[in-house]
């Protein structure tokens, strides 16, 4: 009753299923300051969606979830529009490098297998990061001490590097080289797996640059908006591989999820925040690394398209 076809990924799937996950990955952006798109692209492709369509229309329905986050953080002062822009400039030029090496996997047959294998190794390696972190965090609250072992605005080696700005809303001195080689990465990642890069921006601004928790989240989100904007216009003129009718409901729902995040944000505490998004984030590459261990045979069947023309 509730099944829809999706012209571009040739499949028909439920209605209410996709505008479910939609909320539910608009709730995590809002919550957590990333695009979600970590966790909807290995959805979309287990309910069958192809991989390439998959990371082509998530980047889509990303624009409309971040859109909607970073709204109801920008209405609590949590924006640094400077670092985003500086975020931005780095973001562009990974997103217009990593559609084209998507264009040069899909033409050898490898798009697939590569998609997989990213999520696996990234996601892996930051949630056991984050997780290990934000539980020493949670330890050192309850035993009294600080959250943090170094003061916003600390820094190591970041603070010797050159063309320095000053960025008064996170209240940081320091070089726009890490933030731009930042905004890169996570651009060549937004076209590749289809993401917003917040799992890796929100660490790495919090770690890295130092800023402050509550500012990260807004910026994380204002700087996504603009790169999975430019990735999804590139990957359609590119790869013809955005499914329209797929990401309008996701969309709807990403809406509408990611405003009740943003309230439920703010009733817990960084360190706790840190520590959930640490746990979805291992979950959802142990559940891609089972998939390809156990079913390693869909990891060869780019044989036919190899073959066809």
């Amino acid at each position: 009753m509730f099944e829809i076809y999706l012209p571009i990924a040739e499949l028909s799937v439920n209605l209410l299923v996709i505008l479910g996950m939609g909320g539910a990955v608009g709730f995590l952006s809002g919550m957590f300051g990333v695009g979600g798109g970590f966790l909807m692209t290995p959805l979309l492709i287990f309910l069958g969606i192809p991989p390439a369509v998959a990371v082509a229309t998530e980047a889509n329905q990303i624009v409309a979830s971040s859109v909607s986050g970073a709204l109801a953080q920008w209405r609590r002062g949590n924006v640094d529009i400077k670092m985003g822009s500086v975020l931005l400039v780095g973001g562009i030029v990974g997103a217009v490098f990593g559609v084209q090496l998507v264009k040069l996997l899909r033409e050898i047959g490898q798009v697939d297998l590569i998609i997989s294998l990213s999520y696996v190794t990234f996601l892996g390696i930051i949630g056991a990061l984050m997780l290990i972190e934000s539980v020493r965090a949670i330890r050192r609250v309850k035993a009294g001490g600080p959250v943090s072992m170094r003061r916003p605005g600390q820094h190591n080696w970041i603070h010797g590097l050159p063309f320095k700005m000053r960025f008064k809303h996170s209240k940081l001195y320091i070089s726009a080289i890490p933030p731009l080689m930042i905004g890169t990465f996570v651009g060549v990642l937004a076209a590749i797996m289809g993401v917003g890069g917040g799992f890796i921006m929100v660490p790495a601004m919090i770690y890295l640059l130092r800023m402050p928790t509550n500012v990260v989240v807004g910026t994380s989100l204002f700087q996504i908006i603009f790169v999975t904007a430019a990735v999804t216009i590139l990957h359609s003129a590119t790869n013809q591989t955005v499914d329209v009718l797929l990401a309008l409901i996701l969309m709807i729902g990403g809406v509408i999820g990611a405003q009740f995040g943003a309230r439920a944000g703010q009733h817990l505490k960084g360190e706790q925040l840190r520590a959930l998004l640490a746990l979805m984030v291992l979950g959802v590459s142990l559940r891609l690394l089972f998939d390809l261990v156990i079913q390693p045979e869909e990891l060869f069947s780019v044989g036919p398209a190899l073959g066809g023309h």
